[in-house]
């Protein structure tokens, strides 16, 4: 992964109820529980809502994370002290191999060219005999970009007081989309910018980059009920398997 614009702590701690756990955090628990992985490594881990939760006796977890902010939000969370923490990316992993690694949150797309063909090299040379490598990313002829800018704001309370949200799109060409997120704190009158630079791939893409980076992918579902990609679903979960 590559370094990542760090995250205002008043936006970290809104981060969970924006981004509850759900279907998509049981789709990757019971990949965890059905392969009886006992070594997990979850890759942009955030606030570790989810990677607290794969922690289990006997089975070590392992988080990872380019935001100091978010690491240090999961390191404080009930059941942190049960995982590896790591501020960073795949260049400083710990030492060991994975049976299991995750990319959740569409983590894929915030990892940028040419570091994201890095970051996959680098999971296969952790990845386990056998391990899965999971992850979703959408599908870029649904063009969710289009429905992400609001001129007007909105504003909803919260811990910190009244927040007013907007957003802005910048389409950058080669399925490279610009998200800028403006927040701005009622209460002190601050203004947080947060840039998003996203990349969305093909199918057809991404099953040539885990090819190419040693990886066999197994299976494409189009939703978190394991329903196969047709093409015409928003969003495609990728399973894939180290070649052999």
């Amino acid at each position: 992964m590559s370094a990542l614009q760090d995250y205002d702590a008043r936006i970290v701690d809104l981060y969970d109820l924006d981004n509850p756990d759900g279907p998509d955090h049981d789709f990757y628990r019971d990949l965890a529980d059905s392969r009886d992985a006992r070594s997990i490594l979850d890759l942009g881990c955030g606030t570790g809502i989810l990677t607290v939760t794969l922690a289990a006796e006997g089975r070590r977890v392992v988080g990872v994370d380019p935001s100091a902010t978010m690491v240090a939000f999961a390191r404080t969370r009930a059941g942190g002290e049960r995982v590896e923490w790591v501020e960073g990316d795949t260049g400083i992993l710990p030492e060991g191999r994975f049976d299991l690694i995750l990319m959740t949150g569409n983590v894929a797309q915030h990892i940028p060219d040419p570091a994201w063909m890095l970051t996959l090299r680098h999971l296969r040379a952790v990845a386990a005999p056998g391990a899965t490598l999971a992850f979703e990313s959408r599908n870029p002829a649904a063009r969710a970009w289009e429905s992400w800018t609001r001129e007007e704001p909105s504003v909803r309370e919260t811990m910190h007081g009244a927040l007013a949200e907007w957003s802005e799109i910048e389409e950058r060409g080669g399925g490279v989309v610009l998200l800028r997120a403006f927040n701005r704190f009622e209460r002190t009158g601050d203004t947080v910018v947060e840039e998003q630079l996203l990349t969305f791939r093909t199918e057809e893409r991404i099953i040539q980059d885990l090819q190419t980076a040693g990886f066999d992918t197994a299976a494409v579902w189009g939703d978190w009920a394991r329903t196969p990609f047709d093409g015409r679903q928003r969003l495609m979960i990728f399973e894939a398997t180290p070649t052999a």
